[in-house]
């Protein structure tokens, strides 16, 4: 799971004190920050000079993580519940959502629409019969 970024004001603040000279593990108690996220926050700015966050690769995701938790705890409680339904309540949460999207995210989560076929007891005859056949066929297993 991903952190949230640390806001611009408080990375300007560390390369600030970075620059007036401070070390990263003064800086890290003071701001009560892991000094490898310090040291990273500075490298990045030696690097490209800025603080701001870059663009980053790859399509940024519809769904944010407590949507889709959102969603896998909707189709667990209730596992009859349609995509049109879930889609509408999405609607509701205010997180509107395409089905082809709430299905990609239930996939995700290995939630699929389909159900196990259930298999069928044995009745009382089907007992009785293999019973009387594991009787019948002792003797010959056994030398």
């Amino acid at each position: 799971m991903r952190l949230k970024e640390l806001s611009l004001e408080l990375r300007d603040r560390i390369v600030s004190r970075h620059r007036s000279g401070e070390g990263d593990q003064k800086m890290s108690s003071a701001l009560k920050f892991p000094a490898n996220k310090v040291a990273s926050i500075i490298l990045k700015w030696k690097k490209f000079g800025t603080t701001k966050t870059l663009p980053r690769a790859g399509r940024p995701a519809k769904l944010s993580n407590q949507g889709r938790r959102a969603l896998v705890r909707e189709v667990t409680t209730n596992p009859m519940v349609t995509l049109t339904e879930i889609q509408s309540s999405s609607v509701a949460m205010g997180d509107p959502s395409r089905r082809t999207t709430i299905s990609a995210s239930l996939h995700q989560s290995d939630l699929y629409g389909r159900v196990a076929r259930r298999k069928p007891l044995l009745s009382k005859r089907h007992m009785a019969a293999h019973l009387e056949f594991a009787k019948r066929h002792l003797k010959t297993l056994r030398p």
